[in-house]
């Protein structure tokens, strides 16, 4: 009888929060594509967030907001083919469930069934709350996303850090409790002060996943492109680069020009050849034409 591996265990909610519990951080990285999904499992992570920042990352728009549901769906169902044990969360882009509880039940369930994902992410406070409790209470898993939200990014002033006062700050923590309070599985919080995650997270049962946000959040997340250096455009301050990925790539696609330009590639080496005495038979066929 032949031997059969075991099957790869996918990480559940409940491991979350039993690494939370025990003090173990969490990894997150967002992913795009199938051989990005396929390097981020080999690498171990926990998470993988197909976010919405593929709109600049990959589909070269200025921002998030133009990224659509379809293009978000292709993306997110090519990263579903390349995993298996991270779980994986879908982000809703802007102006896919803003509007009313149905229209975010209806594109959440979209990336439920069409994508396969875990989780579904949405952005903010506010109204956001109402939509994350609507969700929750059809039985899907939300990550809320509170600090910086690239969404809405032109009302808080452009990308920039936010809760620096403590005014502020309060309005950050209490989006945060409002989510929690709603039922969401964790939270994302970004580009706020150290201070503010300190201050939040010991008041949270749910994990905190932190992008910029200091070193008191249960875990961290990056972007895929920006801290393997593949992206073209500047990187936040936060962003730690722990490859030069462009660099390399572009080291390389020149080295294939100059040769392809001086002759030396492909060489003999890189080709196929006819049998022996094929060769032959076809200029005899090509001479009796």
């Amino acid at each position: 009888m032949s031997a059969h591996a075991a099957p790869t265990k996918r990480l559940t909610l409940r491991d979350l929060a039993v690494k939370k519990d025990s003090g173990e951080p969490i990894v997150m990285v967002t992913a795009y594509d199938f051989p990005s999904a396929q390097i981020v499992e080999e690498a171990g992570v926990d998470m993988v967030l197909v976010g919405d920042s593929a709109a600049m990352t990959v589909l070269g728009y200025d921002s998030t907001v133009p990224v659509t549901i379809d293009e978000m769906l292709m993306l997110t169902k090519a990263v579903r083919r390349g995993l298996t044990k991270p779980l994986l969360v879908g982000d809703l882009p802007f102006g896919s469930y803003e509007a009313s509880d149905a229209l975010a039940l209806a594109t959440a369930q979209r990336f439920i069934k069409e994508a396969g994902v875990d989780l579904i992410k949405i952005e903010r406070g506010g109204t956001t709350v109402d939509r994350a409790r609507a969700l929750v209470n059809a039985g899907i898993p939300v990550v809320g996303h509170v600090g910086l939200t690239p969404q809405t990014a032109t009302s808080l002033g452009g990308y920039r850090a936010q809760g620096r006062t403590a005014d502020a700050a309060l309005a950050v923590i209490d989006d945060a409790l409002a989510l929690q309070d709603a039922g969401v599985s964790l939270l994302v919080i970004e580009a706020v002060p150290s201070e503010v995650t300190a201050a939040l997270a010991p008041l949270l049962r749910i994990p905190l996943i932190g992008i910029g946000a200091g070193s008191d959040a249960d875990g961290q997340v990056l972007v895929f492109h920006d801290l393997l250096g593949i992206y073209a455009g500047g990187a936040a301050k936060f962003v730690k680069r722990y490859a030069d990925v462009r660099g390399v790539s572009v080291t390389g696609v020149q080295a294939y020009a100059d040769e392809v330009r001086s002759g030396a590639y492909p060489a003999p080496e890189h080709g196929y050849r006819m049998p022996e005495g094929e060769a032959a038979r076809l200029q005899e066929l090509l001479a009796g034409r």
